[in-house]
């Protein structure tokens, strides 16, 4: 490509105009994560015990001999023969990712009320290697605000995102990033839902990229058009 032309200079001024911006952008989101950081902390005393094809697990079980955990909260119910295809779409990345987060002193899990075999049965359909565990005989679920109690949806509300709303689900997503003290105390420092779950998607940053972005206008919903790895 001839570089001099005027189409080219013309391409590069604007693209230099949103350099500008996207610079902007990042130092604003490196700035939102050290505020994210001076969050205060939320001790969890709840000894909650997981199953998992090991055996049942404690919360700081999932820590391993690192520091900090982050959980994924998975939409796979008791009974449901396949995951939530959202859930899938993220779920593609996590195990790739988990030799580079724990060279930052972080493990990883994703966590669903299914039980292990429900787990384990669609792990082995989508091929992914990550660690899975079953919340389905603890509060966990609830007391992360990603399933409703029996008493919320028997009143027909709860409070999901820091905000109530209609029951209607049994199980939304999201992520719960915990810390774990030298004496093992566990701590509660971050969570997020619905777009706050959207940085976490690497496939969404690449399509943003291009010409077309996520190109969802016309669709019944946001994401109407993702399926699981398999179904496409």
């Amino acid at each position: 490509m001839n570089t001099t032309t005027p189409d080219r200079v013309a391409w590069e001024r604007a693209r230099l105009a949103l350099l500008e911006k996207e610079k902007a952008h990042v130092r604003a989101t490196a700035d939102l994560a050290a505020e994210r950081r001076k969050l205060p902390r939320l001790r969890i005393d709840t000894d909650y015990r997981f199953d998992t094809p090991q055996g049942q697990r404690s919360l700081g079980d999932l820590f391993g001999e690192r520091s900090q955990l982050i959980v994924q909260h998975f939409m796979l119910a008791p009974g449901a023969s396949a995951g939530c295809p959202l859930c899938s779409f993220w779920a593609d990345g996590f195990s790739a990712m988990l030799p580079h987060l724990a060279a930052r002193d972080i493990s990883f899990a994703a966590v669903s009320r299914a039980s292990v075999a429900e787990i384990e049965h669609y792990r082995q359909r989508m091929g992914w290697t990550f660690p899975w565990v079953s919340s389905g005989n603890t509060s966990f679920n609830a007391d992360f605000g990603v399933s409703p109690t029996e008493a919320q949806k028997a009143a027909g509300q709860w409070r999901y995102n820091y905000a109530e709303r209609p029951y209607r689900m049994d199980d939304l997503p999201g992520a719960s990033v915990f810390q774990r003290d030298d004496d093992g105390a566990i701590y509660l420092t971050y969570a997020t839902f619905e777009r706050g779950l959207d940085p976490l998607n690497a496939a969404y940053a690449y399509i943003d990229l291009t010409p077309k972005g996520r190109d969802e206008a016309s669709l019944p919903w946001p994401m109407a058009w993702v399926k699981r790895h398999d179904e496409y």
